[in-house]
Order: C-alpha cells, then sequence, then structure tokens
C-alpha cells in the first residue's frame, strides 16, 4: 500500500519535480557565475576583502528560490486531492488515515530534499575551489534558513491546501505568511547560526500541522 501512495505521488509530481530541480540547479550556477565573474574582474582578494567588510555572499539571487519551490511542490502535489475530492478516497484506503497522510508528506519532504540538495552541492564544490574555508562556509550557512524556508513553506502549504473550509484557508494563510517572515528576519550573514539546529527542529514539527487538517475533514467540517 506504501508503494501505491509513493507510485501515486510520483505521477503526480514528476514533472513539477523535474522542472523544479532544474530551476535549482540553474540558480545555483548562475550564483557560481555570478561569484566567478566578480573575481575574474576585481580578483579573489577584493572578493574577500567585499565579503569580509560589507557582508556580501554574492548568492542573493538564491533567496526566495526555495520558498517559491516548496510552494509549488505542495499545491501540485495536494491542492488535486482537495479540487477533485480524491482525500475521501484516500483516507478510506486499508491504511490508518494519518499514516497515509504522514508517507504523503514523507515523500514530499524526500521530494524537497532532491530539489535543494543537488544546488547545495554545486555552490559547495565551486566555492571551496575560490574560497577559504571560513569564507564559503559563511555563504553557505547563510543561505540554510532560505532552503528550510523551503521546507516549511511546502509543510504550511500542505496544511492550507488540505483545510477543508475557506474560512480557515484564510486564517491559516495568515499564519503561515507570518512564520515564513521569521526565515527571512535577518539578513546579516550567517544571522541564524545560533538557532539553526531549533530552527530545523521547528520546520519538521510543521509536519503535525496537515494532520489538524485532516482531523478536521474526518469531523466533517465543510463551507
Amino acid at each position: 500500500m506504501i508503494k501505491a501512495i509513493f507510485y501515486k505521488e510520483r505521477i503526480k509530481t514528476q514533472w513539477y519535480l523535474l522542472l523544479a530541480l532544474i530551476v535549482s540547479t540553474g540558480f545555483a550556477l548562475y550564483a557560481d557565475m555570478r561569484v566567478a565573474r566578480a573575481a575574474a574582474m576585481n580578483g579573489i582578494g577584493h572578493l574577500w576583502e567585499v565579503m569580509l567588510q560589507r557582508d556580501a555572499i554574492f548568492i542573493d539571487s538564491l533567496q526566495y528560490v526555495p520558498l517559491i519551490l516548496g510552494i509549488g511542490l505542495a499545491i501540485v502535489q495536494f491542492a488535486p486531492e482537495m479540487h477533485h475530492k480524491c482525500l475521501k478516497l484516500t483516507l478510506h484506503l486499508p491504511i490508518r488515515a494519518y499514516r497515509a497522510i504522514g508517507w504523503m508528506l514523507g515523500y514530499g519532504v524526500a521530494a524537497i530534499i532532491v530539489m535543494f540538495l543537488p544546488a547545495v552541492a554545486i555552490l559547495c564544490v565551486y566555492l571551496q575551489q575560490v574560497m577559504a574555508p571560513e569564507l564559503w562556509h559563511r555563504i553557505i550557512l547563510t543561505a540554510m534558513p532560505w532552503y528550510l524556508a523551503g521546507a516549511a513553506a511546502y509543510l504550511l502549504t500542505a496544511w492550507i491546501c488540505l483545510e477543508p473550509t475557506w474560512k480557515m484557508r484564510v486564517v491559516d494563510t495568515l499564519i503561515a505568511v507570518l512564520v515564513i517572515k521569521v526565515y527571512f528576519l535577518a539578513p546579516a550573514p550567517e544571522a541564524y547560526n545560533s538557532i539553526l539546529p531549533w530552527l530545523t527542529i521547528v520546520t519538521l514539527l510543521f509536519a503535525l500541522l496537515p494532520m489538524l487538517s485532516v482531523t478536521r475533514f474526518r469531523d466533517g467540517r465543510q463551507d
């Protein structure tokens, strides 16, 4: 049954995942090209000086890409469940309802990793060739909250999509917007270093929110 759930989710999302992977890696390559261009024009020494004195990280173009891709994945995966009224069928599968939703969310989180990990790898492989470890670590750690925001956006959007009433969807959306802002409050490089482990844990805990929507659906809450 779990294989059947994964197969269904793959069919729904495979083309989006391919597009998202291209976009994610494309922006990472573009960020590497910006660094290479700046180094070629002014020298790597000047690049390091700008990073240290002006807090430049040269990958700002990536900032909202994970967020947008995470939202898109949740919509592609869960909006059809509600629009075509498939969620009721999913909850009547010969498997516990929350377990079925949990596997669907697990598939989504795995897809998020597949979308984002190659981009991070591309950044790491290039940056460590032209920068000291302290500098490229600075860039990657600065980008980590952006990628966590993508995972959070996925889980929060799933929560909204699975909510059975429009009134609560509006409320959930307002809450989600306020939560996502937390990931972008501090623009300084490495501003989130001290709370990054806690931010990761909190992000994963957002997986509990879609279960609330499923509970409301099973209780018969409707517009």
